[in-house]
Parts: C-alpha cells; sequence; structure tokens
C-alpha cells in the first residue's frame, strides 16, 4: 500500500513539473494578444492581418498535428516535451526582435511547431502514468498550469512586467529565456526518471505498416471523430475569446489595462471549469453528459457578450463563457485514452487527430471575428459565431452520450 501511495504521488509530481511547460508555453502564446493593439499601431497592421497573427499558431497544428501526435506515441513524452519547450522560448525570443509582420508571423508559426509537442506529450504523460479512469484529475493539473500562463500575461504580464521591463519586445525575450532554460530542467528531469525508457517498452515502432494501422484505427473511430468536432468547437471559441476579448473590451470603454485584467477573469473562470467538471463527471460517470452542459454554458454566455453593453453583464458573461470552455477542455482530453482500441498507447495520435482538425476552428476564430469586425465594424458578428459553436458542441455531446448508451 505504500509503495502505491509512494508511486501516486510521485506520477503526480512529475505532472506537476512538466505542467510549467504549458504555464510557459501559454504565457508566451497568449502575450500577442495581450499586446495586439499596440502591434498592430506599430506595424500598421489591418484587421485581417491581426486575425491571422491570433490565430497562427492554431493554424500550425492543422498540418502538423497528426504527425507530432504520432511521433510522440513512439519517442515518448519526455524528450518530446523538452524539445517543445525549446522551439517555442527560441521563436519568442525571435518575435521580441522581429521587424515587421512577415517575420512575426513566421516566428509566431514556430511557436505552434513547439506548442503542439506540449498540446500532446502532457495527455500521453498522463496516460502513461495514471489508468484511464484516472486521467481526470491529472489533466486538469496541467491545464490548470496552461491557465496560469494566460491569466498570468493578461493579469500582470501587460500591466506590470510589461512597463517594469520597457515594452512588449523585452517582455517577449524574457519569457523566450525561462522557456529555454525550463527546457533544460524538464530535460534532465525527464532523464534521470527515465519515462521514455519506461514508456517506450509500450509504443509501436516507426514502420510504415504500424503508422498506417494506427492512423486507420483513430481516423475511422466514430466516437472520437465526435469529439473531433467537439474539439473544433472549443478551439473556435477559446482562441477566439482569448485573441480578440482585450481588444473588444477596449472598444467597449475599458482602458487596456483594465481589459487585459478582465480578459484575465476569463481565464480564471475557465481554470473553475478545468477543476470543478471533470471531478463531478468521473464522481457520476457522466463525462458525456458533462459536455452537453458545458455547451449550453457556452451558448449562454456567448448571448451575454452579445448582448453586454453593461460592464456587469459583460463581465459576468466572460465568466460563464470561460467555465463552459474549461470544463469542455479537460473532457476532450480525458475521453479518448478511456475509449475502444485508443487506450494509452494511442493517446498521442488521437489527441493529434483531435487538434489537427480542431485547430482549424482555433485558426478560424480569431481570423473570422477580424474579418467580420473590419466589413461590419462591430464584434457582434464574431460574438455570434461563438454561441453558435456552443450549440454545435450540445449535440455533439448528445450524440456521443447517446452512442455510449
Amino acid at each position: 500500500m505504500g509503495s502505491l501511495v509512494d508511486e501516486t504521488r510521485r506520477a503526480y509530481g512529475l505532472v506537476v513539473i512538466a505542467s510549467f511547460g504549458y504555464t510557459c508555453l501559454m504565457f508566451i502564446w497568449f502575450s500577442l494578444p495581450a499586446y495586439l493593439s499596440p502591434i498592430i499601431e506599430e506595424f500598421g497592421l489591418t484587421g485581417t492581418q491581426a486575425g491571422v497573427l491570433v490565430g497562427a499558431v492554431p493554424l500550425t497544428y492543422i498540418p502538423l498535428a497528426l504527425f507530432s501526435g504520432v511521433t510522440i506515441d513512439r519517442v515518448g513524452p519526455g524528450r518530446s516535451l523538452a524539445t517543445g519547450v525549446l522551439i517555442y522560448g527560441v521563436a519568442q525570443i525571435g518575435r521580441s526582435i522581429a521587424p515587421g509582420f512577415p517575420s512575426l508571423l513566421s516566428f509566431t508559426l514556430l511557436i505552434g511547431v513547439g506548442a503542439t509537442a506540449i498540446t500532446f506529450g502532457l495527455p500521453k504523460l498522463v496516460s502513461f502514468l495514471f489508468p484511464p479512469e484516472q486521467t481526470g484529475p491529472p489533466s486538469s493539473i496541467y491545464l490548470i498550469g496552461a491557465s496560469v500562463g494566460s491569466a498570468g500575461v493578461f493579469g500582470v504580464g501587460r500591466p506590470v512586467f510589461g512597463p517594469m521591463l520597457g515594452g512588449w519586445r523585452p517582455l517577449f525575450f524574457w519569457s523566450g529565456v525561462i522557456a529555454v532554460i525550463y527546457a533544460v530542467v524538464w530535460f534532465t528531469v525527464s532523464w534521470q526518471v527515465g519515462i521514455d525508457d519506461r514508456a517506450s517498452e509500450h509504443d509501436s515502432s516507426f514502420s510504415v505498416d504500424s503508422i498506417s494501422q494506427d492512423l486507420k484505427l483513430i481516423l475511422s473511430h466514430r466516437e472520437l471523430q465526435l469529439i473531433v468536432i467537439i474539439g473544433t468547437m472549443y478551439l473556435l471559441v477559446n482562441h477566439g475569446v482569448q485573441g480578440w476579448l482585450p481588444t473588444v473590451l477596449e472598444s467597449r470603454g475599458l482602458t487596456p489595462d483594465h481589459a487585459g485584467q478582465t480578459t484575465s477573469i476569463f481565464v480564471a473562470a475557465f481554470a473553475v471549469g478545468v477543476l470543478i467538471v471533470p471531478i463531478i463527471a468521473d464522481r457520476y460517470s457522466a463525462r458525456r453528459a458533462a459536455l452537453i452542459t458545458c455547451g449550453s454554458v457556452i451558448f449562454l454566455g456567448s448571448i451575454g457578450m452579445v448582448l453586454g453593453g453593461i460592464r456587469f453583464l459583460m463581465i459576468a458573461s466572460v465568466v460563464v463563457t470561460g467555465v463552459g470552455v474549461g470544463g469542455v477542455s479537460p473532457l476532450i482530453r480525458a475521453i479518448p485514452p478511456d475509449l475502444d482500441g485508443v487506450g494509452a498507447q494511442l493517446t498521442g495520435t488521437a489527441m493529434g487527430f483531435i487538434f489537427a482538425v480542431g485547430e482549424i476552428g482555433g485558426f478560424l476564430g480569431p481570423v473570422l471575428i477580424g474579418t467580420f469586425h473590419e466589413v461590419t465594424g462591430s464584434f457582434i458578428p464574431g460574438l455570434v459565431l461563438l454561441s453558435i459553436a456552443g450549440l454545435v458542441v450540445v449535440l455533439a455531446g448528445d450524440t456521443l452520450r447517446r452512442m455510449g448508451d
């Protein structure tokens, strides 16, 4: 009994350490949206160019996610996570010296390359360390780590650290340096523990037959296809809100600092959803029903943002939307390892499939909001789009629930 408790504590400790990679990633990822207004002004960007920049990281997932997931299933989460952090850290340093839109876009796309290793490496690590029915709480841990990063850049990165360091370029530079240092730390920890050596005992080879067999199983899995639809809508809403909410709030009269801090409220509400929903869903064995509830909450919150001319209503709607989006996030990561034919062995490939398609929504969310605003002069059409995405989550979640009955 004692050794089992020690092993569980050790597993949770590894997840906590690995989660800092997600914290760094989200701080770096959303440092651009946090500074979007001054970057638009400095580079003279159009609304569409700004939307492309905000959606560039999700765009990278579309061609790379499936390949990244297959690779992580075979290489293991230790080296994969370290490599991913190193890549996005170096890219963030590159963004700090970018002279114009093309270079800024190029380095932002490179951040996306490193980000795929984090997005799929952490679920792989959890699926290896914990049985399928226990993946909810550890998944919440690394998602909370992600929330700390995104909330940190809006809550203190823009209003506190940015002015302290001298602007967005120094903030980008030093956050990249910290990420590079962490990459070395995580590689050392994972190497000493031997995570990849142990994980490789369960993984397949890089042979064409092995990869083809895994892809055929994953791509044709009916329940996983529904998770892909839900993931697409989740990413559309999440990236759309976090990418444009500060600018939306500024357009409604808030100062840049207050807009950033209000956006951090969305991230805090997201964290509440991440913590509460999987615990309740696992307790009552109702993960699929929880997806329906979260989709309904996203719909209501998005409608509230459309109508949110009153500051209190707007903030309340941001909170509601954040809880709904946060609840979906751990569920789309916890359900696949428990599906027949997927399990821990193909978790990376399954997550790659979800995000390869899902990040089409992650890219289109910010781009469409920016484009709609440029065409209509209003953010309302983009916010209506987010409410429709919530309804799609409800419908897909209901179909998934009925398939499981």
